[in-house]
C-alpha cells in the first residue's frame, strides 16, 4: 500500500490507497479540477514546500525528462538497457528518485504509449514513485498530442484533424471542442500537460517543420483558433502550451537538425507572429514553449530564443506580461546545441527566463551544470525559487496535489468513446478543401465510376496507428458503395511503379491519387501525368501541405486534407463520393510554382458542390 502526503494543499487530504500490479484502484477525482485556491494562498503554500526542499530537489523540479518503457518499474529489457545507457537508471521510478524530476514526457518511440490502459498504469506508477520520495511532489506528465501529423497517442484514443485542417474549417467552436475532448482523454490517462496548440503563423510555404501544424497564415485567424483550443484543453483540466515562441512560422530550416533564422523586423513580428501568443496569454494559458530560432531583430548576440534573455524576459515576460510557466523545446534538438555545449545550455536557458528544461540529451550533465551554477552564484537560488512557484502553481491548478492518479474506469468511460469518435468525424467533415473541379468531375458516382483505384504516397501514420493512407481511402470508398483497390506508389515512385499504376487503372473507372509535398523535381508529377494520359478521371488529394496543386496544373479535380490521419482521409473520401459537401477554405495561400510571387489560390478559397 502507498500513501501520499499532501504538502501544497490543505493538510486534511486523505491518504490515497493504491492497488498492486501497476493498475490503480484508487478512486480518482470524478473530473478535472477547476482552478480553486487564490493566487496568494497557492504562493504561500508553495513557499512552505520550497522551504523544505534541498537544493538538489529544487533543481530536479526544473527538469522534464523522457524515459523508455511502458511501465514505471518493470520496462521491457531493451527499454531498461536504453535507460541505463542514456540516463544511468533502469526505469522511471529510479530516474525520479535519482534526479527529483518535476515532469516526464511521453513518446511513442520511447514505448510509453502502447494503449490507454497501459498509459494510465504508467502514469500511476510515475506518481507512486513521486509519492515515495522524501518530499513527495507529484510529477507533471506531458506529451505532444497536437493531432494531425503530430500525435503520440493513437487509436483507440480519439484523433482529431490537425491545426491547418481546423484552420480550413474556420470554426472556433470546433477547435474548442477538439481541445476539450482531447484534454479529457489525456486527463483520463494521467497526462496533465499537452504541448499544444501550435501558435506559429505559417507564412512560409517552404517551412519544413511547421507547415500543417499551424492553423494558417492569417495572424488574426490563428489567434482566434489558438484561443479556442487553449480554452478547450484547460476546461478539461489539462495545461495547454502555446508554441514556439517567438514564432517559428517563417523559416526554411528545421530546428531539429539546424539553427533557423527568422528575419522579421520588430514591426513584422508584432503584426505576423505576436497576435496568437498575445491571444494565448489573454486566455490565461498555463505554459508557453520556446523556439530554437535566432531573431536578430530582438537579440544582436544571435543566441537562439530559448537562450535569449532579451526575447524571453524582455519580450515575453515584460512586454507581453506573461507570468506563467515557460518550457523549452527539447534540448536534444540541434538548433539549441549548435552554439553552446550541453552543459551550458540549461544554465543559459534558466538565465534567459525559462522555468522547465525539457528533455536534455544527458540528464546527468544538465543536472550537474545547473546545480553547480546555483552553488557558485551564477544562478541565484531566489531565481530558482521563483521558477518553482510557477511550476508548483501549475501543478496545483491542474489538480495534481489533490489527486494525481487515474483509473481504468476513467479510461473506459472517456478515451475513444463512440461519442468522441463521432464528433471527430463531424469536425473533419468541415475541413476538406476542394481546389479544382473542372467539368464537375466530382463528386464521383457509384453508377458512372463504380470501380475505383487508389494510388500514391503512403507515409507512416503520424500516430503509429491506422493507415496506410491508400488502404484507408480504399476501405472508406468500399463502405460508401464503391469497389476499390489500393496500390501504394510511395513519395518517390519509380518508373516501374508508375507503369504498374497505369496498368492497374485499365481495370478501373477512376483513380484517386494521394500526393505528399510535391516539388518540381518529384516523380509524383510523372505519376499524375501518366495517370492523366489514360484519359480516365483522376482525382488528386494532397495529404500533407495543400501546395501540391501548384505543381500539378493539369488535374481536373484536386482536394486538400491537410494530413493523412484516418479521420481526415475518411472525411476526404466522403467528399469525393458526394456524401458530404466540401466546406473547407484554404487557411494559407497557394502560390504559382512558376511565379512564386503570384497567388494561385488565395486564403479563403474553396469550392463547393
Amino acid at each position: 500500500m502507498h500513501s501520499r502526503r499532501t504538502v501544497l494543499t490543505t493538510a486534511a487530504a486523505a491518504a490515497c490507497a493504491m492497488g498492486t500490479g501497476g493498475a490503480a484502484v484508487h478512486a480518482a477525482t470524478s473530473g478535472p479540477r477547476a482552478a480553486g485556491a487564490s493566487h496568494a494562498g497557492a504562493r504561500t503554500r508553495a513557499a512552505r514546500l520550497v522551504s523544505r526542499m534541498s537544493l538538489e530537489e529544487k533543481v530536479g523540479q526544473l527538469f522534464v525528462m523522457r524515459v523508455y518503457g511502458h511501465s514505471a518499474t518493470d520496462p521491457d529489457p531493451a527499454d531498461a538497457e536504453a535507460n541505463r545507457k542514456e540516463m544511468g537508471v533502469s526505469n522511471a521510478a529510479e530516474l525520479i528518485a535519482k534526479y527529483h524530476l518535476g515532469g516526464i514526457i511521453y513518446f511513442g518511440w520511447a514505448h510509453n504509449t502502447r494503449e490507454p490502459h497501459q498509459i494510465a498504469d504508467l502514469s500511476n506508477g510515475i506518481q507512486r514513485a513521486a509519492a515515495d520520495q522524501r518530499l513527495p511532489v507529484p510529477l507533471l506528465i506531458s506529451t505532444d498530442q497536437e493531432h494531425g501529423i503530430v500525435a503520440r497517442i493513437g487509436a483507440p484514443a480519439t484523433l482529431f484533424p490537425g491545426a491547418m485542417a481546423l484552420g480550413a474549417g474556420r470554426s472556433r467552436e470546433d477547435a474548442r471542442t477538439a481541445g476539450r475532448i482531447a484534454g479529457e482523454e489525456l486527463y483520463a490517462m494521467g497526462i496533465r500537460q499537452d504541448y499544444a496548440p501550435v501558435a506559429d503563423v505559417n507564412v512560409n510555404a517552404a517551412n519544413p517543420v511547421i507547415g500543417v501544424r499551424s492553423f494558417g497564415s492569417d495572424p488574426k485567424a490563428v489567434a482566434r483558433l489558438v484561443t479556442a483550443e487553449v480554452r478547450g484543453y484547460q476546461d478539461a483540466g489539462v495545461a495547454a502550451t502555446a508554441k514556439h515562441f517567438p514564432g517559428h512560422g517563417d523559416t526554411d530550416t528545421d530546428s531539429h537538425v539546424g539553427l533557423p533564422y527568422i528575419r522579421h523586423t520588430a514591426e513584422e513580428w508584432e503584426r505576423l507572429d505576436a497576435p496568437p501568443f498575445r491571444a494565448a496569454i489573454a486566455a490565461d494559458i498555463d505554459s508557453i514553449m520556446t523556439a530554437h530560432i535566432v531573431v536578430p531583430a530582438f537579440d544582436a548576440s544571435e543566441d537562439p530564443a530559448t537562450l535569449s534573455r532579451p526575447i524571453l524576459t524582455g519580450i515575453l515576460r515584460e512586454r507581453l506580461g506573461y507570468d506563467g510557466v515557460v518550457v523549452t523545446d527539447s534540448l536534444g534538438m540541434e538548433g539549441v546545441r549548435t552554439k553552446y555545449g550541453d552543459a551550458r545550455v540549461p544554465v543559459l536557458a534558466l538565465q534567459a527566463g525559462v522555468d522547465q528544461l525539457l528533455n536534455p540529451p544527458d540528464i546527468a550533465v544538465a543536472f550537474a551544470s545547473v546545480l553547480k551554477a546555483v552553488r557558485t552564484g551564477e544562478l541565484s537560488e531566489r531565481a530558482v525559487d521563483e521558477k518553482l512557484f510557477r511550476i508548483l502553481g501549475l501543478k496545483e491548478r491542474r489538480g495534481l496535489f489533490d489527486d494525481p492518479y487515474t483509473t481504468h474506469r476513467a479510461v473506459d468511460r472517456t478515451v475513444g468513446t463512440r461519442r468522441h469518435l463521432a464528433t471527430a468525424d463531424r469536425i473533419a467533415d468541415r475541413t476538406t478543401t476542394l481546389l479544382v473541379n473542372d467539368g464537375r468531375l466530382l463528386p464521383l458516382s457509384r453508377r458512372a465510376q463504380p470501380r475505383l483505384l487508389v494510388v500514391g504516397a503512403d507515409p507512416a501514420s503520424p500516430s503509429g496507428t491506422g493507415g496506410p493512407p491508400t488502404k484507408v481511402l480504399a476501405e472508406t470508398f468500399k463502405q460508401l458503395g464503391f469497389t476499390a483497390a489500393a496500390l501504394s506508389t510511395g513519395t518517390a515512385p519509380t518508373r516501374e511503379q508508375i507503369d504498374r499504376a497505369v496498368e492497374a487503372l485499365r481495370e478501373h473507372d477512376a483513380v484517386v491519387v494521394a500526393t505528399y509535398n510535391v516539388t518540381s523535381s518529384s516523380s509524383q508529377r510523372a505519376l499524375v501525368d501518366a495517370l492523366l494520359g489514360t484519359g480516365k478521371p483522376v482525382v488528386q488529394l494532397a495529404v500533407r501541405n495543400p501546395y501540391d496543386i501548384a505543381q500539378l496544373r493539369d488535374v481536373r479535380a484536386a482536394l486538400a486534407s491537410y494530413s493523412w490521419t484516418d479521420v481526415e482521409l475518411r472525411a476526404a473520401a466522403r467528399v469525393i463520393a458526394g456524401r458530404r459537401d466540401p466546406e473547407g477554405k484554404l487557411p494559407v495561400p497557394v502560390m504559382r510554382a512558376d511565379a512564386p510571387g503570384t497567388v494561385l489560390y488565395p486564403v479563403g478559397y474553396g469550392l463547393s458542390y
